[in-house]
């Protein structure tokens, strides 16, 4: 293949799996933006946990809602427990890597929060342990996973799963998603 065919074809993959989520996952999109909408109008806030890429997107998410997405408006509560390194290098280290989302998941999130929690495998052990906080603290937990989506896609309470290993076009469907979540909770909670 040449470079352009590989560019190409690279494109195309990714199209095609954001064609799949909007032709599959459009009605778990609405339901996981009316459950974050909800948590918002009841004081409740959105957090976000991932890694790596899945680190920045729930960062670049977190963002959206507490700046501004297409519009002024009022500020959203929400927050990724990813960007404390203090607290993360800490609980690194006096715990383990594995609990530095589900230590921070137990001190700040609230029955009526949700709790986003983002995987490209589905495996995340760190991810997995903030998921099961989530539910032990009451909180409404979204997945936006990839591959089966397996074991987050049945400790979730809402699973959005792209059918892909690559998680180069699993992240750029989760960004997508994400996008289009938060372009609804800036028409439905912030009066746009």
């Amino acid at each position: 293949m040449t470079r352009t065919e590989v560019i190409a074809a690279e494109l195309r993959e990714s199209a095609e799996l954001k064609r799949w989520a909007a032709e599959n996952l459009a009605t778990q999109i609405a339901a996981a933006a009316d459950r974050s909408a909800t948590a918002l109008r009841q004081g409740g806030k959105v957090v976000f946990c991932g890694n790596g890429g899945s680190a920045a997107d729930s960062q670049h998410l977190a963002a959206e809602l507490v700046g501004r997405f297409k519009h002024d408006r009022r500020p959203l509560p929400a927050l990724a427990l990813t960007t404390d390194t203090s607290i993360l290098t800490a609980l690194a280290n006096d715990y383990s890597y594995e609990h530095i989302f589900a230590r921070q998941a137990e001190a700040l999130l609230n029955p009526v929060d949700v709790l986003v929690a983002i995987s490209t495998s589905g495996r995340s052990p760190n991810v997995v342990e903030a998921v099961k906080v989530a539910r032990q603290k009451g909180a409404f937990s979204i997945g936006l996973l990839g591959g089966d989506g397996e074991p987050l896609r049945s400790l979730v309470d809402l699973a959005l799963v792209i059918p892909s290993t690559s998680s180069a076009r699993t992240q750029e469907c989760h960004i997508a998603i994400g996008h289009v979540i938060c372009g609804l909770l800036e028409d439905d909670v912030a009066g746009r």
